[in-house]
């Protein structure tokens, strides 16, 4: 009877030292989602060696578009997603009633205009065709561009996260915007004149940021973030994942390597 129950006792003890084993584990892996461009390399190279020296075992989950992506993070099948700047996490947020926030900022390609049947910027003639992304975010930092180039005007009232063509006051080119599904743009280009594309596609599809015709203008609120759902902000994972970004290995990483060059850089990196 007593060996029984020492059996018993010592089995039990087994027991939960396995579960406190599966319980450690399971804290100790980050799973990250990403969207086509370079955010996911950045990671795999210059962060994921930091966590795990910590002891961090790194999944990597690929998606295609924001929406799903981000709304993994607020379920909780994945820790993290690496693929928006704050604007467009703003206008998800609202759009799918979640509480994903941002919580590092993360070296971002710039949006450019890329020459489709034209490639010099001469004053554009009546019915000149852009390709934008169909994305309100990121179709008024496209419109931006086209602002800075004196081509058309924006209301100064403009909201980014709800922002459509009404917005704009002035187009005295009568331009024509051509919005698509931004992972199409480049493949469209032969297409239209111009087209105005995020920088994680353009580069992405092997296209060469010098080769932009014209560059957004750098901007802290289109640097893209690496986004938790809210309750995880201070989360050891999440702290470690900041850790990471900051650590002398991921700034040596991004310095070390060329195809960063001309990338919108994080205050940490400069």
């Amino acid at each position: 009877m007593r060996t029984t129950l020492i059996y018993g006792i010592i089995l039990t003890a087994l027991s939960t030292s396995t579960l406190l084993s599966a319980a450690h584990a399971e804290d100790k892996l980050i799973r990250v989602g990403f969207n086509p461009g370079p955010y996911k390399e950045q990671f795999q190279q210059g962060v994921a060696p930091y966590l795990e020296k910590k002891g961090y075992k790194v999944e990597y989950k690929d998606f295609s578009d924001g929406i799903q992506v981000n709304d993994a993070v607020s379920r909780g099948h994945i820790e993290a997603n690496i693929m928006q700047h704050p604007v467009y996490l703003k206008s998800v947020n609202e759009r799918l009633g979640i509480d994903n926030v941002g919580i590092v900022q993360v070296p971002t390609p710039p949006m450019g205009l890329y020459g489709g049947k034209l490639n010099t910027l001469d004053t554009p003639k009546p019915g000149t065709v852009i390709s934008v992304p169909n994305q309100a975010p990121n179709e008024y930092r496209a419109v931006l561009v086209l602002q800075s180039l004196g081509w058309v005007k924006i209301k100064p009232d403009s909201d980014p996260a709800t922002f459509s063509q009404k917005f704009i006051s002035e187009n005295p080119y009568n331009i024509v915007l051509k919005e698509m599904d931004n992972a199409q743009q480049v493949r469209a280009l032969p297409d239209v004149d111009y087209g105005l594309i995020q920088g994680n596609f353009a580069v992405s599809s092997g296209m060469k940021l010098k080769s932009a015709l014209k560059l957004e203008a750098p901007t802290s609120q289109f640097i893209n973030v690496v986004t938790v759902a809210g309750k995880n902000k201070e989360a050891a994972f999440a702290k470690d994942i900041i850790a990471g970004y900051h650590s002398a290995e991921f700034k040596n990483y991004i310095q070390t390597h060329q195809q960063y060059e001309g990338y919108l850089l994080p205050d940490y990196l400069k």
